[in-house]
């Protein structure tokens, strides 16, 4: 099954976790062997936001495809958020040793250079900077009570 989620006695299972990997010399990256499954073999990674990198299955990116081409053309926020995550995305395949080649320009765009984060988070995976990571979910930085209290705008 090519899907960000799986389904399992009847439930979907969301991709998540923290894991750390190092990327090697010619720029590929462990994919963990716990996400590996619920991915799929083939996957897209683009530019993220804050900083990081997202990686979604075939089904959520051609969700995630869909969503991008109904925003209208003629709005200039619509045309600059299609074109953020659509230029740089880039299909991956998983090797044998469970690793996927990561292009040069997504790696300088989130930062990664040896030492990595790699976070399921719910529909997709973020991979992150280890240090970036680090700093960016640090206490000084997220306050999960103020972050809850907005959520409840939402629904949640």
């Amino acid at each position: 099954m090519q899907s960000g989620r799986k389904i399992h006695g009847g439930e979907e299972r969301l991709l998540i976790g923290e894991f750390e990997h190092s990327i090697d010399n010619k720029g590929r990256l462990i994919m963990p062997a716990k996400l590996r499954d619920d991915i799929g073999e083939n996957f897209v990674v683009t530019k993220g936001l804050d900083g990081c990198l997202f990686a979604f299955s075939i089904t959520e990116w051609t969700n995630f495809e869909e969503k991008l081409k109904s925003l209208p053309l003629s709005n200039r926020n619509s045309r600059e958020f299609t074109r953020f995550f659509l230029s740089g995305a880039t299909e991956c395949e998983i090797d044998k040793q469970g690793r996927f080649l990561i292009p040069a320009n997504l790696r300088e765009s989130a930062g990664l250079e040896k030492e990595t984060v790699i976070i399921g988070v719910g529909t997709r995976i973020e991979i992150w900077n280890k240090e970036k990571w680090t700093k960016y979910s640090s206490d000084d930085n997220i306050s999960v009570e103020e972050i809850a209290e907005n959520m409840s705008m939402l629904g949640i």
